[in-house]
C-alpha cells in the first residue's frame, strides 16, 4: 500500500515538472519583445534535463537567451528564408550547447543521456559534451539524432565520455554542414562507417581514443576540405588507403598506435600541405616511397616502431622544413647520413633502437637548433666527435648508451658518465694483446708518462700508465718491424 502511494507520489511530481516546462514555455512564446518559440524552448528544457545534475535547472533559468542566460548556451537571431517578402526572423534560437567542466560541476548527472529533445533545436550549431557519460556502457549514439539532412549542426563534439560505447551511426553521413566531428576518448567500437566520406564540408575529424576496428574505409578520400585527420589509438587493421592523397588540404594527419599494415602509399606524396605525419606504432614495412621528399611542408615525421628495415631514406634531406623525426625502432641499418647537417630547423632527432652503424657524423652538431639527439641502442663505433661545447648544451638530451663500439675522447669531454661511452684507448697493434696485457704490472712512473693526464673511468694515474706503456711498446714493434725490412 505504502509503495503504491509512493509510485503516485513520483508520477504527480513529474507530471508537475512536465506541466511546469510546458508553462515556462508557453510564457515565452507570446510574441512579445524578443524571445523563444515555445516548441524550441520546451525541447531545450528537455535536453538538459537529460543530461545536467541539478533539476532546478528550467526554474532557475526561464529565460535562457535573455534575462536568465547560462554559460554553456548560446542564441542567435537568424535571417528569414524571403518567402513572400519575410523579414528577419524575429525569435531567438538556441545555436550552441556545451556542457563540461568549465560550466557546471558535475558536468552531467549519473543517468545522463542524450535526448531526442535536440531535434527540436532545429538551428543548433555546435553541440559539445565534454566528461558527461562516465558509467560504461550506459549511452549510446542514436541513428535517429543524425537522420536530417537539413541539420544546421557544424560542431559535433563529444569527448571524455567512458560510458558513450556502441558504433558510430552510419546516417552521420547525413549531416552535409558538418564542420568538425570530434568523438574521441569514448568507447566507441565497431568500424568507421563508409558514409563519413560524403561530409564534403568537415574540416576536423578525430576519433581517436576508442576502440574502433577494421579497415580505414576509401571513401575518406570524399574528405575535400578535411585539415585534420586523426584516428589514433584504436585497432585499425589493413593498409592506409591510397584515397588519402585525395585530400589536399589536410595538415595533420594521426594514424599512430593501430595495427595498420602494408606499406605507405605513394598517394601520400600529394599531401603537400600536410605539416604533422604521425605513423608510429604500427605494422608498417619498407622501404618508404621516394615521392614522400614532396611534402616539403613535413615538420613533424614520425614513424617510430614500425618494421621498416631498411636504411635511413633519403629524401628525408629534402624535407627542409623537418623540426622533429622519429624513427625509433623501425628495424633501420647503414650508416648515419651526412645530409641531416643541412637540415638547419631540426630540433630533435631520434635513431634510437636501430641497427645503425658507422661513426657518428660531426656535422650533426652543425645544427642550429637541436635540442635531442637519440642514438642509443644501435651498432655505432668509433670515437664520438662531438664538441665539448654541443656536449654541454644537450646534456642528458643526448643519449649514445649501448653502442659497443662507441668511445670519447676523454681529454675534450671530462665527468660525462651519463653518456656510459668508455674512453677512447690506443689500440693495440695485434688482437690478442688486448686480453693478456691488463695482467702485466705497471712499470716506474717516468716524467713522460706524468706528461699524460689520466682518463680511464677513474681508475687514476695507474690506467693512465698502462695506457701509455701499451702505446710505446706497440710504437717499439713497429720500428723493430721497419728496421728488420
Amino acid at each position: 500500500m505504502a509503495s503504491t502511494a509512493v509510485e503516485r507520489l513520483a508520477r504527480l511530481f513529474a507530471v508537475a515538472g512536465c506541466c511546469c516546462l510546458f508553462v515556462l514555455a508557453q510564457a515565452m512564446d507570446d510574441g512579445g519583445g524578443v524571445g523563444m518559440r515555445g516548441e524550441e524552448l520546451l525541447g531545450l528544457f528537455e535536453v538538459l534535463g537529460a543530461l545536467l545534475n541539478d533539476p532546478s535547472w528550467a526554474q532557475l533559468h526561464p529565460r535562457p537567451c535573455t534575462e536568465t542566460p547560462w554559460l554553456g548556451i548560446q542564441c542567435e537571431m537568424v535571417l528569414g528564408d524571403g518567402v513572400q517578402g519575410q523579414q528577419q526572423d524575429p525569435y531567438l534560437h538556441v545555436t550552441k550547447i556545451h556542457i563540461g567542466p568549465d560550466v557546471a560541476s558535475p558536468p552531467c548527472k549519473a543517468s545522463a543521456k542524450l535526448s531526442e529533445s535536440l531535434l527540436k533545436l532545429p538551428y543548433l550549431k555546435s553541440l559539445s559534451l565534454f566528461g558527461c557519460f562516465l558509467i560504461p556502457d550506459t549511452v549510446s549514439l542514436p541513428p535517429s539524432l543524425f537522420a536530417d539532412a537539413s541539420s544546421c549542426l557544424e560542431q559535433l563534439v563529444i569527448k571524455s565520455n567512458p560510458g558513450l560505447s556502441g558504433a558510430i551511426p552510419q546516417t552521420i553521413g547525413r549531416l552535409q554542414n558538418l564542420r568538425v566531428l570530434s568523438i574521441s576518448q569514448n568507447n566507441l567500437h565497431g568500424e568507421i562507417p563508409k558514409e563519413v566520406g560524403a561530409l564534403g564540408k568537415l574540416e576536423q575529424l578525430d576519433l581517436s581514443y576508442n576502440h574502433l576496428t577494421g579497415i580505414i574505409p576509401v571513401d575518406i578520400g570524399g574528405l575535400a576540405s578535411l585539415s585534420i585527420l586523426d584516428l589514433s589509438w584504436n585497432g585499425l587493421e589493413g593498409e592506409i588507403p591510397w584515397s588519402v592523397g585525395q585530400l589536399r588540404s589536410l595538415r595533420k594527419m594521426d594514424l599512430s598506435f593501430n595495427n595498420i599494415s602494408g606499406r605507405i602509399p605513394t598517394d601520400a606524396s600529394k599531401l603537400q600541405s600536410l605539416i604533422l605525419l604521425d605513423l608510429s606504432h604500427n605494422c608498417l614495412t619498407g622501404p618508404m616511397p621516394e615521392e614522400l621528399s614532396d611534402l616539403r611542408e613535413l615538420q613533424y615525421f614520425l614513424v617510430e616502431h614500425n618494421p621498416i628495415g631498411t636504411s635511413i631514406p633519403l629524401f628525408l634531406g629534402a624535407l627542409k622544413n623537418m623540426v622533429v623525426l622519429g624513427l625509433s625502432g623501425c628495424g633501420l641499418s647503414g650508416p648515419i647520413p651526412t645530409f641531416f647537417g643541412s637540415l638547419a630547423n631540426l630540433t630533435t632527432i631520434s635513431l634510437d633502437r636501430n641497427r645503425l652503424n658507422g661513426t657518428i657524423p660531426a656535422i650533426l652538431e652543425a645544427i642550429p637548433n637541436l635540442g635531442q639527439l637519440n642514438l642509443s641502442q644501435n651498432q655505432l663505433s668509433g670515437e664520438m666527435a662531438f664538441s665539448e661545447e654541443f656536449v654541454s648544451r644537450l646534456g642528458e638530451r643526448l643519449d649514445v648508451r649501448d653502442n659497443q663500439g662507441l668511445c670519447i675522447n676523454p681529454l675534450r669531454h671530462q665527468n660525462l658518465s651519463y653518456l656510459e661511452a668508455p674512453p677512447c684507448v690506443c689500440p693495440p697493434i695485434d688482437s690478442g694483446e688486448r686480453s693478456s696485457w691488463p695482467e702485466s704490472p705497471p712499470p716506474p712512473e717516468s716524467s713522460a708518462v706524468r706528461a699524460w693526464p689520466s682518463w680511464s673511468h677513474g681508475k687514476g694515474s695507474m690506467s693512465l700508465v698502462l695506457v701509455t706503456v701499451r702505446c710505446l711498446m706497440g710504437l717499439c714493434r713497429l720500428v723493430c718491424f721497419l728496421l728488420l725490412l
